[in-house]
């Protein structure tokens, strides 16, 4: 059921692991992911804004220093979402209007990758706004699908997810919102995770629109948006998560053959393409004959329609940071306020299911990779089993995590074949608030059980 993977390229924690073994150094590490990046990227755009030159300093510094024993990523050369600051590069969200314009210091973020001994060799590519399941913008271009050119990696990480499956870099980090880092991974075949929201920072992860402007300070992170890793592994969305994260996260070991789960495969809002509906149910019907118990539907379970509703509510307030929406109309501070009451009445139903299930398996998208289009796909439509839906209505496989602020692991289960391609299909592993290392794992667990 696997889906083969394009390069066969080290993780994250195999190349520190070399590295500290003193077979390689971090220069040479650095080179060759800059070598992979100059004989790949060419066909693939997925580098926005290269940091080589800082690179090549920093890890001449660290073979100097030696690897310390709180640096898990010791050496390890790896790229970040363009929206987050990196000191030294633009961060422009897309936007000419600021692709001259260094970023003066690291984001949080960025500061505890570096802390932990990674190498940032540069930043990938967005979206304008991060607002769209493609990667094209004025300032960059378009990036392209590692396993089909033809073919969007996915937005707004989706220059994230085709580095690291083209085997540019083993791991990256981006956000999510809307499957900002799900959907990239679903596209092109790798390995995401969407945190419990407010686990990893964001401060210096904003609009330059907003942060430029005089007397801005980021006081908080916004509702809904989190940080993510992709990876090619579990194990390395594991720390990379550790890494980010602000707080200590608990594992609480437990056998999949011992977790009851809950799959969700029908959703009132957006059906699911036949290309992701086949792969899955391969998926779950593999899962069952393992032995692992998955019930079909529940009772607990919110009324999804209600959830969806409210959660594009507040996604488009916080996008729009509360300005007026197309229809002229503005949220008052009484809609956020019913917003907010909406989203704990959600986590309330959630946790409530938690009490009963270990996990929550579903697709993290009705469509597999979507051809490229000048078009946003948000204000376009998604061809689903030959029906044209609007493309909005595909943020519901997303928002089944988003709006409640639940972790959720992506893992390539196999392909389908979507308008006349085969393209790689994902699962995501949704768990209960604060549980992300145990989402990981499950995920890992189901990735042995598939594709043994």
């Amino acid at each position: 059921m696997s889906y083969p993977q394009l390069t066969d390229k080290p993780g994250a924690l195999a190349t520190a692991a070399t590295i500290r073994e003193g077979r390689l150094s971090v220069a040479e590490a650095v080179d060759a992911a800059i070598v992979r990046i100059e004989q790949l990227d060419g066909a693939i755009n997925a580098l926005a804004a290269p940091n080589f030159e800082a690179a090549y300093a920093e890890a001449r510094a660290l073979d100097a220093a030696g690897p310390r024993a709180d640096q898990p990523l010791f050496g390890v050369p790896m790229t970040i979402k363009e929206s987050f600051d990196v000191a030294g590069l633009p961060t422009t969200f897309g936007h000419l209007t600021h692709k001259d314009t260094p970023a003066p210091r690291d984001a949080a973020l960025v500061a505890r990758l570096k802390a932990a001994g990674a190498v940032i060799i540069g930043k990938t590519n967005v979206p304008p706004d991060l607002t769209d399941w493609q990667s094209a913008n004025p300032v960059y271009g378009r990036t392209t699908n590692p396993h089909n050119a033809a073919r969007s990696p996915g937005g707004s990480s989706g220059g994230s997810a085709a580095a690291v499956a083209s085997g540019m870099v083993p791991c990256d980090f981006g956000t999510d919102i809307g499957g900002s880092v799900r959907v990239p991974a679903h596209f092109c075949g790798v390995w995401g995770h969407k945190t419990t929201w407010g686990v990893i920072s964001k401060a210096g992860h904003d609009n330059p629109a907003q942060s430029r402007a005089p007397g801005f300070v980021a006081a908080h992170d916004g509702a809904l948006s989190i940080a993510g890793p992709l990876a090619r592994n579990a194990g390395d969305l594991a720390v990379l998560t550790q890494v980010g994260a602000q707080y200590p996260l608990a594992r609480t070991p437990k056998p999949l053959k011992e977790c009851r789960l809950l799959a969700i495969t029908h959703h009132p809002v957006c059906p699911l393409d036949a290309s992701v509906a086949e792969p899955t149910e391969a998926a779950l019907a593999t899962l069952v004959h393992a032995g692992v118990a998955i019930d079909r539907t529940s009772d607990l379970l919110p009324n999804l329609a209600w959830q969806h509703a409210a959660y594009l509510k507040m996604m488009n307030v916080v996008m729009a940071r509360g300005a007026p929406a197309p229809n002229g109309k503005q949220a008052s501070a009484a809609d956020w306020f019913d917003l907010l009451d909406a989203q704990a009445e959600a986590i309330a139903r959630w946790d409530a299911l938690f009490a009963h299930y270990d996990f929550v398996l579903a697709p993290p998208a009705p469509v597999l990779a979507v051809p490229h289009d000048e078009k946003p796909v948000f204000r376009g439509t998604l061809l689903i089993n030959g029906t044209q839906q609007p493309g909005g209505t595909g943020l519901a496989w997303a928002g089944l995590a988003t709006f409640p602020n639940l972790p959720a692991t992506v893992l390539p289960i196999g392909s389908g074949h979507y308008l006349g391609s085969e393209l790689p299909c994902g699962m995501q592993v949704i768990g209960p608030r604060w549980a992300d290392l145990d989402c990981i794992a499950a995920a890992e667990a189901i990735g042995i059980i598939l594709h043994s």
